[in-house]
């Protein structure tokens, strides 16, 4: 495609931003701007030692991202090696890390939206669907994996009536974790517990702060039906029913779903927490 990397910046990725909900106010860098003042806004040519970024990302007053564009006709992937320069050459920030003074990295060209978190030693870089909101990179900002991972590797997994390969399985998948896969695969056979097991390890997700909310997906709305039913049936370790310690919500269920005798409430998620998630959203 012969389209500019301007007119990529003002129809595609301009677009994306705005379009958000809440969305990401664009303004041109200004001298002597104080970005303290600003609370979700994308600035762009933002200087830096080694170059102006396209974007910088402020929220509440701290520059959490830089953002480097090209035309559509351009792969976005290697475009992050230009947004770590200007990262790595901004000033006045909030801290520093691997020697980079912004935590959040994305490069675009329009149609893909590679994203890295630098934060870390042996970070990578993926493609994401969507820019975040200011909210969610707030949000992602202040989450502890460090706390959620010494809790997974401290704390003994005392979920009742969990068989012993169960919880091999359980401990695994948290071994993952603290190598920091990103993907993983538990494969069981049928009647074995896969749906407990998976609740279980949910819970454990929840409780040690490492994920805030979770997709439990089928391919069957009677499955679907079953998943829900095991979320409110599971007894955690304080004593409580699942959906008393954390929210659980479903897609809209119809009668036939479920089998006879089957009858409990769930309430179908709130289109808010996926536009507008807070802290106590989990």
């Amino acid at each position: 495609m012969k389209e500019s990397e301007w007119i990529t910046r003002k129809t595609r990725i301009d677009t994306r931003l705005t379009s958000l909900n809440p969305s990401w106010a664009i303004i041109p860098y200004t001298e002597g701007m104080d970005i303290t003042r600003l609370k979700a806004h994308a600035i762009e040519e933002y200087p830096t030692a080694n170059g102006p970024a396209d974007y910088a990302l402020v929220v509440k007053g701290k520059l959490l991202g830089i953002l480097e564009a090209k035309k559509v006709s351009i792969g976005a992937q290697n475009v992050l090696e230009q947004a770590k320069r200007y990262a790595a050459g901004c000033k006045k920030t909030i801290g520093s890390w691997n020697d980079f003074k912004v935590p959040f990295l994305y490069a675009s060209n329009g149609v893909e939206i590679h994203f890295a978190d630098v934060r870390e030693d042996g970070y990578y870089s993926r493609e994401i669907l969507d820019f975040h909101t200011p909210d969610a990179m707030e949000e992602l900002f202040n989450r502890d994996y460090d706390l959620a991972r010494e809790w997974l590797s401290t704390t003994p997994n005392e979920i009742d009536r969990l068989r012993p390969y169960q919880k091999d399985a359980i401990k695994a998948f948290e071994i993952g974790l603290l190598e920091k896969k990103q993907r993983m695969m538990l494969a069981m056979a049928t009647g074995t517990g896969k749906t407990f097991t998976a609740v279980s390890m949910i819970y454990r997700l929840l409780k040690s702060g490492y994920a805030k909310r979770i997709l439990f997906l089928v391919d069957r709305r009677a499955l679907a039906a079953q998943a829900a039913q095991a979320f409110a049936a599971f007894d955690t370790p304080e004593g409580n029913k699942f959906d008393q310690e954390y929210e659980v919500f479903s897609q809209r269920f119809r009668r036939e779903d479920f089998e006879d005798g089957e009858v409990f409430d769930i309430g179908v998620l709130p289109n808010a927490y996926l536009t507008q998630p807070t802290n106590s959203h989990t």
